[in-house]
């Protein structure tokens, strides 16, 4: 074994060790996101203690604020102006967030933060270290995709997080999330480093995919939004019909943000980043009339490219229409992104075509 061969070798046995050490921080990461949750769950008193604040505020808010100014000059503050999006919504404030307004919940929310960031840099050196062993992008099969794929997942959730979003609900659907991604990556998907047939030996490979990878982590961010939208508006929807939740749906439930800023948050996150999409599969259709002599052939993978579009499309159209706004576009979203996550899995391991060549 020669020298280069033997130095491959050994990183990507590092990227193993890399990906491997992330799992345990995400682990950890997870445990702390459930201490959060379980250390907020907020008293009685706590509850009535917020909704007196809540109150208190809603009063404030009335009327413009007056700040004095030096030399007895007042001057109004221009009150917030609070807007939804989907139609009927009910005005109701946000949550607390998973800590529930708690000091010990917001303890172990910032260690879970913490942790989750270690893992990621930690997940970051094995997709680095995977790519300097094969010397090329690190997703040439569904393998390095998964790893690439989760990576880009949370670094987009601490980005929203470092631009001061309120996102950090989203901490433990997304780490139990890139656990189970990691898992069935190592164990099910593991493909040894190897060369590229010829058809991905272009500069198309990091660029159509790279994109891909991009959409896929957003859209994963949005869906879950989506989902957490459609249960929050059944328990506003219950609170407002004079229903009473049991203790466990309130207690998760109203530490979660207004359905109406979960509506919006999806929709937002998700046409932010459709154009994306579309170039994603312009650039696959130009990589294709490079590598095989046409730039559409109906291949399955190109096929359920476009349905995704279709289906974004139609979301996208339906939240600009009055009478398909809230649940009904909610459906269509989580439709659109199921389209994504079988281009990815089921038309690589159940359907063969052009770009059946990867293998797992």
């Amino acid at each position: 074994m020669n020298l280069a061969a033997a130095t491959n070798e050994s990183l990507a046995h590092t990227s193993n060790v890399l990906i491997y050490s992330s799992m345990a921080v995400y682990t950890l990461a997870f445990f702390a996101h459930i201490a959060e949750w379980v250390f907020g769950s907020r008293s009685k008193v706590g509850r009535t203690a917020a909704a007196l604040s809540t109150s208190s505020a809603t009063a404030s808010a009335a009327a413009p604020a007056v700040k004095a100014q030096a030399g007895g000059t007042a001057v109004l503050e221009r009150p917030e102006v609070i807007t939804r999006n989907a139609a009927g919504t009910r005005d109701v404030p946000d949550g607390p967030g998973a800590a529930g307004g708690t000091f010990k919940g917001d303890l172990y929310g910032r260690i879970a933060v913490s942790l989750t960031v270690v893992a990621f840099l930690v997940q970051a050196g094995g997709v680095l270290t995977r790519a300097l062993s094969v010397q090329r992008a690190p997703w040439a099969n569904m393998y390095e995709f998964s790893i690439t794929f989760s990576t880009v997942v949370v670094g987009s959730y601490l980005v929203l997080l470092a631009l001061k979003k309120n996102v950090r609900w989203i901490g433990l659907p997304l780490v139990t999330t890139v656990l189970l991604d990691l898992g069935i990556a190592v164990t099910t998907l593991y493909t040894d480093s190897d060369q590229l047939v010829p058809a991905l030996h272009s500069y198309w490979l990091w660029i159509h995919v790279s994109t891909a990878i991009l959409c896929g982590a957003v859209f994963y961010l949005g869906a879950v939004g989506t989902i957490l939208y459609l249960f929050r508006d059944s328990y506003e929807n219950k609170l407002a019909s004079g229903g009473t939740p049991g203790k466990f749906a309130a207690s998760v439930m109203e530490r979660l943000p207004a359905a109406a800023s979960l509506d919006k948050f999806s929709y937002r996150i998700n046409a932010a980043v459709f154009p994306l999409w579309t170039f994603t599969i312009i650039a696959g259709a130009i990589w294709a009339g490079d590598a095989w002599g046409r730039y559409w052939g109906w291949d399955p993978k190109e096929v359920w490219s476009f349905i995704t579009w279709v289906a974004y499309a139609a979301y996208l159209h339906a939240r600009a229409t009055a009478g398909w706004k809230g649940r009904k576009a909610a459906y269509l979203a989580l439709v659109a992104f199921a389209c994504w996550l079988f281009n990815y899995y089921g038309v690589n391991i159940f359907v063969s075509g052009l770009h059946s060549y990867a293998g797992v």
